[in-house]
């Protein structure tokens, strides 16, 4: 891709600057929805990838800003890859198993939008225990 000029390299950087917030601190991160994808090698075999780029998308299309797509590695659950944590402010994590790109639309409108877990996907975690 050439850039022929600084107007045309000031409409891709507003073209991509909300893709990369998704990925980045905002200052208010009391605020933040935080969705972490396990992205190790067992998570990445099983889809990981497209279950990532499928919030992306679906964060970007419905422009949620207050919700933060983290990569991370290993969670513990590779029986049930891609893993995907979703941490509400003021509220206990929730692990989610088997989270292929077809089930990313349910988590973003019935959990981040709707504050209600999708019960049927979630891992049983006890995460007062660490």
């Amino acid at each position: 891709m050439t850039i022929k000029s600084f107007d045309e390299l000031r409409k891709i950087r507003e073209e991509y600057r909300y893709k990369v917030s998704l990925r980045q601190n905002n200052e208010n991160t009391g605020d933040m929805i935080e969705v972490l994808i396990g992205m190790a090698t067992c998570g990445i075999s099983s889809g990981a990838r497209e279950t990532l780029s499928t919030f992306k998308e679906e964060l970007n299309r419905q422009g949620l800003s207050n919700v933060k797509v983290v990569t991370v590695g290993c969670i513990g659950y590779c029986h049930s890859e891609p893993t995907v944590q979703v941490n509400m402010p003021g509220q206990k994590p929730v692990l989610y198993g088997n989270v292929k790109k077809d089930k990313v639309h349910d988590i973003v409108e019935k959990h981040i939008k709707g504050g209600k877990p999708v019960e049927n996907m979630v891992l049983k975690v006890d995460f007062d225990r660490a």
